[in-house]
């Protein structure tokens, strides 16, 4: 029998604020263009398509699945998009539970599980990131739009030993 989940939270691909922004500046870029060569036809065609495609694209990634986090009794599962692994984090290894910014950029890549100088990274978008350390001094990097509840949630999973019912 699956366990229950402690806490469950969904990160979208395209639903961090400052993309979106650099989209939508793209796509009004585009209809200005439009809008000031009206007069050559086939030229001004080109920006009407490219800026309705960036809108269509921004929209269909607003919907799009970047990875799922789930807490679990003993565990932190990752599931990403189509072709990703599972990532599974043990509890029982973590030493540190820490709530901190992401990252001090303005603008930072959605990631999967991006190894990078001792540091394992998840981020989809928002500022806030929960920071588990393990025994080895490796650091994971959960990008959250929750970050007490994920953190909350971290710290039961891990408090309670695992039990097993008979069934």
């Amino acid at each position: 029998m699956a366990e229950k989940p402690i806490y469950i939270e969904n990160q979208y691909m395209g639903r961090d604020r400052s993309w979106v922004s650099v989209r939508l500046v793209l796509a009004l870029f585009c209809f200005v263009a439009y809008y000031l060569n009206i007069e050559r036809e086939n030229e001004s065609q080109l920006f009407l398509i490219v800026g309705s495609a960036v809108i269509f694209v921004s929209i269909v990634m607003m919907y799009m699945l970047h990875y799922r986090i789930t807490v679990v009794q003993g565990s932190v599962k990752l599931s990403g998009l189509w072709t990703t692994r599972l990532v599974k984090i043990d509890l029982n290894s973590i030493v540190k539970v820490e709530c901190k910014p992401y990252s001090n950029f303005f603008i930072n890549n959605p990631v999967y599980n991006l190894h990078q100088r001792g540091k394992i990274k998840f981020y989809a978008g928002g500022k806030d990131a929960v920071w588990l350390t393990d025994r080895d001094g490796l650091i994971y990097i959960i990008g959250t739009q929750r970050q007490v509840e994920l953190q909350q949630a971290i710290l039961k999973a891990k408090a309670k030993p695992s039990t097993q019912h008979p069934g």
